[in-house]
């Protein structure tokens, strides 16, 4: 858990921004942002499958650029 220790002549502007650059890097805002939301079943399917076809598309422009090159 990220904390700070704030010096005497430290103002609160300045004990701020090193709190929120800790949690910047230890990625605690991403990953309640990305834990706050039930993900159903289906809904993770329609994901998968829309990634599935993205990297099927990738896999056949790369192949059509590869094949023109010859």
């Amino acid at each position: 858990m990220p904390g700070i220790k704030v010096g005497p002549r430290e103002s609160f502007d300045e004990a701020y921004r090193k709190f929120k650059k800790q949690i910047d890097r230890n990625l605690i805002v991403t990953e309640a942002r990305a834990r706050k939301y039930y993900e159903t079943k289906t809904e993770k399917r329609k994901k998968q499958k829309i990634a599935a076809k993205k990297k099927m598309l990738k896999k056949l422009y790369m192949l059509r650029r590869y094949e023109s090159r010859l």
